[in-house]
């Protein structure tokens, strides 16, 4: 009898065949690589695991199985969740996995931050991602963003905030003496820097000129 060259044999009884796509078990949705996915977690009264799709395969008993790329939730992460963190916001990580294609449970979306700032409203499909994440060290890239208001936080797309019509600043009502049912109704906002600086009335913490009619411009996305 022939001899099988070492490795050979293993091969071909666990040989795999790489697949173009998957269809969800129970549904008409199609998976293919570089989607995004909801992966049922192992405790059920968690949220679903999101990734990204990097391979999928199938082994010689027609199993598949998925090659993903994790995303983190804020309170996954080593930091934990802040302030400045929307309720869709995922991290990038380098955490890599390979799981059973049935764990599938869904496809979503996870946007840039900036197509997901100008999304008119968000589904339940909708995420977005601003920071790649280290799962080992919890450091992130980029280690810095820009920041607003008189708070110095990151934007938190979830807020409101209304934005200064002289220095262009964003602020949240609380941090300048409002409540959100106020900013609402404002036409004009100007910060009180601004209005120091530029000699305008104060009232209440912020002024209008009846002379611009320009509207002020809110930062919040609707849900």
């Amino acid at each position: 009898m022939a001899k099988t060259r070492p490795g050979v044999a293993s091969k071909i009884k666990t040989g795999r065949k790489e697949l173009d796509t998957y269809t969800i078990k129970g549904t008409n949705k199609i998976v293919r690589v570089g989607d995004c996915v909801l992966m049922r977690p192992s405790d059920a009264g968690k949220p679903p695991y999101v990734a990204r799709v990097e391979k999928i395969e199938a082994d010689a008993r027609s199993n598949v199985k998925v090659h993903c790329r994790w995303y983190y939730r804020p309170e996954e992460s080593l930091g934990g969740r802040r302030q400045f963190h929307g309720a869709k916001e995922l991290f990038l990580s380098d955490h890599f996995d390979v799981q059973s294609a049935h764990t599938i449970e869904g496809k979503c979306i996870v946007h840039t931050f900036k197509n997901y700032t100008r999304l008119e409203n968000v589904g339940a499909e909708d995420y977005y991602c601003r920071f790649e994440y280290k799962a080992a060290t919890g450091a992130f890239t980029p280690d810095r963003v820009a920041v607003y208001c008189k708070c110095e936080m990151p934007y938190n797309p979830d807020d409101l905030m209304v934005q200064c019509e002289g220095c262009k600043d964003w602020y949240h009502p609380a941090c300048v003496g409002m409540t959100i049912e106020e900013a609402k109704k404002l036409d004009h906002f100007v910060c009180a820097e601004c209005n120091s600086e530029d000699d305008v009335k104060k009232s209440n913490g912020f002024a209008s000129s009846p002379a611009d009619d320009v509207k002020v411009e809110t930062k919040r996305r609707k849900r």
